[in-house]
C-alpha cells in the first residue's frame, strides 16, 4: 500500500483520536499539589517507541480541567528535525498513549482551581545511549612481522 504524503495527516489525526476515548486503566494514589508533581507524573506514564531510528524529541501542548481530564484536543508543537515520518507517526501516538495512561489526573483542591484551562507545555524525550566507542590500545594489538 502506497501512503501519500495527503493521506498521512489523516491517518496520524484518526491514531490519536482513538487513544484518546479509551478508558484509562492506569491508577494514581496521590493527588497532586505542585506543577513539578503534573510534569513528575506525566513522564512515568511515557513509554517511547522501541522501533524509532532516532532519537526524537516531541511537545505537545494540553490543557486540564478541574477533575484532570483533558480539554479539547492536545497540539503538537515541535518535533526534531532528523525524525522520519514514520518516527514523526510512531512518536505522536506515542505520546497520545501516554497522556490516555495518565489522565484524568488527580488534583489537590487549590491546584485544581490553578491549573484549569491553563496550556501545558510538555515536553517528551527519547535519549538512547549512545554506543560506547571502543578504545584501541596500539601496544596490545598483535603485529604480524
Amino acid at each position: 500500500m502506497v501512503m501519500s504524503r495527503r493521506t498521512l495527516p489523516i491517518q496520524v489525526a484518526a491514531a490519536l483520536l482513538s487513544t484518546l476515548w479509551i478508558t484509562p486503566v492506569w491508577a494514581q494514589s496521590e493527588r497532586l499539589d505542585n506543577i513539578r508533581q503534573v510534569f513528575a507524573r506525566l513522564r512515568t506514564c511515557w513509554k517511547p517507541p522501541p522501533a524509532a531510528s532516532a532519537n526524537i524529541d516531541i511537545t505537545v501542548i494540553v490543557s486540564f480541567n478541574r477533575s484532570g481530564d483533558i480539554i479539547g484536543h492536545p497540539r503538537i508543537t515541535y518535533e526534531s528535525e532528523q525524525a522520519t515520518d514514520g518516527d514523526r507517526v510512531m512518536y505522536r501516538v506515542a505520546v497520545m498513549e501516554a497522556l490516555q495512561r495518565c489522565t484524568p489526573l488527580l488534583f489537590t483542591d487549590g491546584m485544581a482551581g490553578a491549573v484549569a484551562g491553563r496550556p501545558f507545555a510538555i515536553q517528551f524525550r527519547n535519549r538512547r545511549p549512545s554506543p560506547q566507542p571502543v578504545e584501541k590500545r596500539a601496544w596490545l594489538t598483535p603485529k604480524t612481522v
